[in-house]
């Protein structure tokens, strides 16, 4: 891998009384579609949250060498772009209003006065989504799948270095799936560091370029597809045997029997 761009040391959180993240070490470079797996309860969501910041953890995280804890809250929110589960909108605004929100970050607060950057970047982030067809649609009142496209829109309005994309698939056809994905990794290939949580594997074995596995909140296995998603690592984590194939170039993983 090319020269580190995001670096956690010995990342450890603690909820409660459970020890979620142990000892987790790891460095991306920019340019990089990492896939993040594990089996249910794994710290997946928990590694992305405080990547970012958002929750209490001991050990070291740095963008481009600058330690997160340096960062005050908005500088974060420029630099880290954080898709969460759910996307869960209590309020009927217009999909565009809510793309909008990507740009708060740079300074814009005011989704109907967008300065001529903000919403050039809301645009661009809109046709990427496919979501131009309900901009003006209360958001609330779109399905869950389309909630899904236009979370990941507002994500891409922020035009921050660094995706943390939490199940952008979750909820969504095929078609859709294909597309979330292959949307992050035309953003990878753009230059910027993506990382995606997925209980898809056969998404991951395709899109990655890097795959980090969890299991019981530590690092067990990192590297491209072939070497992290290996028959002894999907065995061992994920008490599975996958059935493996080549197509149109793409490697092909698909779960196929569980272990006894």
């Amino acid at each position: 891998m090319s020269a580190a761009f995001v670096e956690a040391v010995s990342l450890a959180v603690r909820l409660a009384s459970r020890q979620v993240l142990r000892d987790v070490t790891f460095t991306l470079p920019r340019g990089q579609f990492v896939a993040l797996v594990g089996p249910n309860g794994a710290g997946k969501t928990t590694l992305l949250r405080a990547l970012n910041g958002l929750i209490a953890s001991d050990g070291t995280v740095r963008i481009d060498g600058t330690p997160l804890a340096s960062l005050d809250v908005r500088e974060r929110a420029r630099r880290f772009a954080y898709l969460p589960q759910g996307h869960l909108v209590h309020w009927p605004l217009p999909a565009r209003d809510i793309v909008a929100l990507g740009r708060y970050p740079h300074g814009a607060v005011d989704p109907a006065r967008l300065p001529e950057k903000d919403a050039a970047a809301v645009s661009r982030a809109m046709a990427a989504a496919d979501v131009v067809a309900f901009a003006d649609r209360p958001v609330t009142e779109l399905s869950g799948g389309e909630r899904g496209r236009v979370a990941l829109a507002r994500v891409l309005a922020v035009e921050a270095p660094v995706i943390l994309a939490d199940e952008p698939t979750a909820a969504l056809d095929p078609r859709y799936q294909i597309d979330v994905m292959t949307v992050l990794r035309r953003v990878a290939d753009d230059g910027a560091l993506v990382v995606v949580v997925t209980h898809d594997l056969g998404l991951a074995a395709r899109f990655a370029d890097h795959v980090l596995v969890l299991d019981g909140g530590r690092l067990v296995a990192q590297g491209p597809p072939g070497v992290a998603l290996s028959d002894a690592i999907l065995a061992d984590v994920f008490r599975v045997r996958a059935y493996r194939a080549e197509h149109g170039g793409a490697r092909v993983i698909v779960p196929w029997s569980e272990l006894p």
